[in-house]
């Protein structure tokens, strides 16, 4: 079969997205509440500006094709780096805190006898489509089936990088747990079979007594498909925890940083995991991603004991090498006088046994 034939199946997919030119079918609208400060009664916003990526918003259906065909730009990466997956524990209790980074912004946090997942994608490409699309160049540092039970799901948005249904829908018939995302995101998770609880920044859920998840302020966009652009809430999270917090900040440009004060008043953070890329070095910067110098400016405002740099390095989306980010995170550290230690990169499959919580002074005084 040649590859033009192959590609007339997608080919009639995005005709028929794009027939909706113009409205929203009934199927892609995910929420309808009352108006806020980021939400117009119809869409999402940031409040800060600067919606879309790199004019995603305003072309939207030229950016998805791209992806979807692999023409996006990007410098020449590996076709792919050597991985061998690594089977973390069952559990590990009390306040122990040990963390894996999967690939991309999959992460696995254990901790207090909880296996909480983070934006799980175990897909080979970034795109609706299995045969078209950026494809992942690191395998998964932990095999789908070698994940131990997990209990917490933590999902922040609809993009195909952060959000894999086949992947999702695995762990759910295997182990039941608890899926917590951002407005609308249930809509669309329901449409595939699958129950979520969802809620607005700044708003919490008991997952128990000792442990909550509070979602948080991000500066990004969200959208499924070519006409839902925005239909569903981005976030982060915040998970109280009794050896102290667990923050994640979602996919997230730097904005004014005010997703960064606001996570930071919920209480001490033991671990903060922020992204890292991509940050376009060769294209005008996006705006709704954060490069490693604008993370570490997140992390002097957080002020987390560790950090650990995320979304970067596995799928093959943008222009900067593929060890960039961690390369330009260390030079950031040196520069700031921020202990290398302190705010890591990983390899896929690798695990941190991240250190107790002390106090935010202590860190403030680490050289």
């Amino acid at each position: 079969m040649s590859a033009s034939f192959r590609a007339w199946p997608l080919i009639i997919l995005m005709l028929a997205a794009c027939s909706h030119h113009g409205r929203t079918p009934a199927s892609r609208i995910y929420y309808s509440g009352a108006p806020s400060d980021h939400f117009d009664g119809e869409k999402f916003f940031n409040p800060e500006g600067e919606q879309g990526s790199g004019g995603a918003q305003r072309d939207g259906r030229k950016q998805f094709l791209s992806i979807a065909f692999g023409k996006a730009k990007h410098a020449a990466w590996p076709a792919s780096v050597p991985v061998t997956p690594t089977r973390p524990e069952a559990r590990v209790e009390g306040e122990a805190m040990r963390v894996t980074w999967i690939g991309h912004a999959t992460t696995l946090v254990q901790t207090q006898g909880l296996n909480i997942l983070i934006d799980p994608v175990w897909s080979h490409r970034d795109s609706p489509v299995a045969f078209a699309g950026p494809k992942r160049v690191r395998a998964p540092g932990v095999r789908l089936k070698d994940l131990p039970k997990i209990d917490l799901v933590l999902i922040s948005h609809n993009h195909y990088d952060h959000l894999d249904i086949g992947a999702l829908r695995r762990i759910v018939d295997r182990d039941k747990p608890l899926i917590v995302t951002g407005l609308g995101n249930d809509t669309l998770l329901r449409e595939h079979g699958i129950a979520a609880l969802a809620r607005d920044w700044g708003q919490a859920i008991e997952v128990r007594p000792d442990v909550k998840v509070i979602l948080t302020r991000a500066h990004h966009w969200s959208a499924h498909w070519t006409d839902d652009q925005d239909r569903a809430l981005w976030c982060g999270f915040f998970v109280t925890l009794p050896g102290g917090g667990l923050y994640y900040a979602g996919d997230t440009g730097a904005g004014r940083m005010r997703w960064a004060r606001e996570a930071s008043r919920n209480g001490p953070i033991r671990l903060a995991i922020l992204p890292v890329g991509p940050y376009h070095v060769s294209a005008p910067p996006s705006g709704n991603h954060m490069d490693p110098d604008q993370a570490v400016s997140a992390f002097n405002q957080l002020e987390p004991a560790y950090a650990l740099g995320v979304h970067w390095g596995t799928l093959e989306l943008t222009d900067e090498p593929i060890d960039g980010p961690p390369t330009r995170l260390r030079a950031a550290l040196d520069r700031q006088g921020i202990a290398a230690s302190r705010f890591r990169t990983l390899e896929a499959g690798q695990a941190w046994d991240v250190p107790p919580l002390v106090t935010r002074t202590a860190y403030r005084q680490t050289p």
